[in-house]
């Protein structure tokens, strides 16, 4: 399992920047506050917005498998590319888990030797970005034979995804490759009932796996948004839904000082509030694990980021995630972090064992100011370096904890997804803010479709123009 190390944050470690160990007493508020959460997010499970707790469980698990694996396995051998179309939640968690689970060589290595085909995820519009994506899969597959696009998107209305399918959908035309039925290059992900990209698919025969109903974006990789791409890679998504299973008990204790959800969203809500701590930073020790931060930078933002409480009022609520890499970033962003703004909490990610990847220092050099690295492990080199940091930052009083993975596999991987999904959840709670909608996000879409002609947006447009109308302001270098 797991654990958490949390007594950087407490006064006792960084003085008048952490919490008084008191308030972590029993029957202190704090603790009976986070044990009446706990109680409230048992009544909500499974409903509305919370279908996603229930993602690892009978009977979703055994539906979604059912319907991935045996898709999975039909395409298996294939196919040497596979591109993903999506953005936010329909890709973040894409890439995360591949990065976490697969070799950081993955697209460089010869068939024989990947644990299934290349893979990309197009998450932006970018022109150069995707076409150099496409240029590479046309150079390695002239005729698109053997490259699969798998389309994300509930509705099939997203801007940036709904470009991509018709660039793609033309591409395979020209080609003479079918999009759907059998021999099809596509597969999509999207709303099962409903929806302009599911009239796609019922018109174009493509295979189909469901975006859940209840289950946002930013909450759906332990679903078929992210499991589908995970398996065509050889990702072990069994493992993945058997650590987030593990990790239900744990965050399911009305005790918050054995809940580790429970004790993370009280640390970051409380050093937030009350010690003016509102960016958070994500600092995993392994390369693996970084992109995992990046699922976690929306997760956090967009859930927590709101102008009103569920009450009405005016609270502007929420804290700023931030992503950096150990070592990587000692050399780059620590600096700030001690002697910058002390309005931080730090959430350093600490791998123990990577048994079949650990390199030891060779000996024979003959250099005496660095002999003291010969015979020593790669990994106890890293970790040394994250222990130097954790205490430079406790030096400077700056709260933070560490989250250690025994090693990194789906099984770990699985359980942190679904901690911090009920980090979320209990944040939520305790900011009295709805952590599942995004209203801020709907205005830039808006306005997106006014400005790219859609019917029905014209004074999307109109608004856009007015409030951005050319001025004398400007610099021309």
């Amino acid at each position: 399992m797991l654990s958490i190390d949390y007594a950087n944050c407490l006064a006792e470690r960084v003085g008048v920047h952490g919490i008084d160990p008191d308030a972590l007493a029993p029957g202190s508020e704090a603790v009976e506050g986070l044990a009446a959460l706990t109680r409230k997010l048992r009544t909500t499970r499974g409903k509305g917005w919370e279908r996603w707790r229930d993602l690892h469980i009978d009977p979703m698990r055994s539906e979604h498998l059912g319907a991935i694996k045996p898709l999975v396995e039909r395409l298996r051998g294939r196919f040497d590319n596979m591109v993903v179309l999506g953005i936010g939640g329909s890709a973040l968690g894409n890439i995360a888990l591949q990065s976490a689970l697969n070799p950081p060589t993955h697209n460089l290595l010869p068939a024989d030797k990947r644990s299934g085909p290349r893979m990309f995820v197009v998450d932006n519009v970018d022109p150069m970005h995707f076409g150099a994506v496409l240029d590479y899969v046309q150079a390695v597959d002239p005729k698109l034979e053997r490259t699969l696009f798998n389309v994300i998107s509930k509705s099939g209305e997203t801007a940036e995804t709904a470009a991509q399918f018709m660039v793609i959908r033309d591409l395979l035309r020209k080609h003479g490759r079918k999009g759907g039925g059998e021999g099809g290059h596509v597969v999509a992900v999207t709303d099962p009932a409903k929806g302009t990209m599911r009239q796609i698919c019922n018109a174009e025969g493509y295979p189909t796996l469901p975006v859940p109903d209840g289950v946002g974006g930013r909450f759906s990789v332990l679903s078929p948004v992210g499991l589908f791409s995970a398996a065509m890679c050889g990702i072990d998504i069994d493992g993945l839904l058997d650590g987030a299973a593990s990790m239900d008990e744990p965050t399911s204790r009305e005790d918050m000082t054995t809940n580790p959800a429970a004790m993370i969203a009280f640390l970051l809500v409380e050093l937030a509030q009350r010690k003016g701590k509102v960016n958070h930073v994500m600092m995993p020790y392994s390369n693996h694990l970084y992109l995992l931060a990046d699922w976690f930078r929306q997760l956090w933002a967009e859930s927590l980021g709101k102008r009103q409480s569920l009450s009405g009022e005016e609270v502007f609520a929420g804290f700023t995630p931030i992503k950096a890499l150990g070592t990587t970033d000692q050399h780059s962003q620590v600096q700030l972090y001690r002697e910058g703004p002390n309005d931080k909490v730090f959430c350093l990610l600490e791998v123990e064992s990577m048994p079949d990847a650990d390199v030891t220092i060779p000996r024979g050099l003959g250099v005496e100011a660095i002999a003291y690295l010969e015979g020593k492990s790669m990994l106890g080199l890293l970790n040394a370096e994250k222990r130097a940091t954790e205490y430079a930052l406790l030096e400077s009083q700056r709260p933070n904890f560490t989250i250690r993975f025994p090693k990194i596999d789906a099984f770990h991987v699985g359980q942190f997804i679904f901690l911090w999904e009920m980090v979320t959840a209990y944040a939520g709670l305790m900011l009295n803010i709805d952590a599942y909608d995004q209203p801020a996000v709907e205005l830039g879409k808006q306005a997106t479709f006014g400005l790219m002609g859609r019917a029905g947006y014209e004074k999307h447009l109109r608004a856009v123009e007015a409030a951005l109308a050319p001025t004398a302001r400007v610099i021309k270098s």
